[in-house]
């Protein structure tokens, strides 16, 4: 019988880990210049927490993270992070609204900044294809207030968690036999 019971263990647990499915994430391409309408960027295609940016740009630019204030103003010199390197990846780890300029001057005025609402992960996927999208950015939310933070955790899915209950409860009725 305690032979039984360990096999039954074993088989919910290799069962259990096979039916947990990771978060996928998208990967968004930004082609990164002046003369470029990025209002209109992410219509059908919602960020997540776990998605990339990838901005592809030539010399003489550059990719900053800054607050809502400075991105709204295009104030220089208080970013959150910047890089130049022309090809700069962004991985969006909190949901909410994150800022990009460019910082060389007259650039941000001149309409390299975008702005995008970052929600929740999913379990699939934003469906970014890798394919550079123009399109309008999610709204925003009041008072430049971030959501709260959402983690890219493993999701089970409602069938296969019924399963797993019922083999708990036959090992737990096992184990009263």
């Amino acid at each position: 019988m305690a032979n039984l019971s360990t096999l039954v263990v074993y088989l919910a647990i290799v069962f259990f880990t096979a039916s947990v499915t990771p978060a996928s994430s998208a990967t968004h391409s930004v082609e990164w210049s002046l003369g470029n309408d990025y209002s209109s960027l992410a219509t059908g295609k919602p960020y997540a927490v776990g998605d990339t940016i990838v901005f592809n740009y030539g010399a003489g630019h550059t990719v900053d993270e800054v607050s809502e204030s400075d991105y709204k103003s295009c104030t220089l010199g208080y970013s959150i992070s910047s890089d130049s390197s022309g090809t700069t990846s962004i991985a969006l780890k909190t949901s909410g609204s994150h800022y990009f300029i460019c910082a060389i001057p007259g650039h941000c005025t001149g309409g390299m900044k975008l702005s995008v609402n970052v929600g929740a992960a999913t379990s699939s996927g934003g469906g970014g294809d890798g394919a550079t999208a123009k399109t309008t950015p999610s709204p925003t939310l009041e008072g430049g207030k971030a959501a709260p933070t959402a983690s890219a955790t493993p999701v089970l899915k409602p069938f296969q968690a019924l399963i797993v209950t019922c083999v708990v409860a036959l090992l737990y009725a096992l184990a009263l036999s």
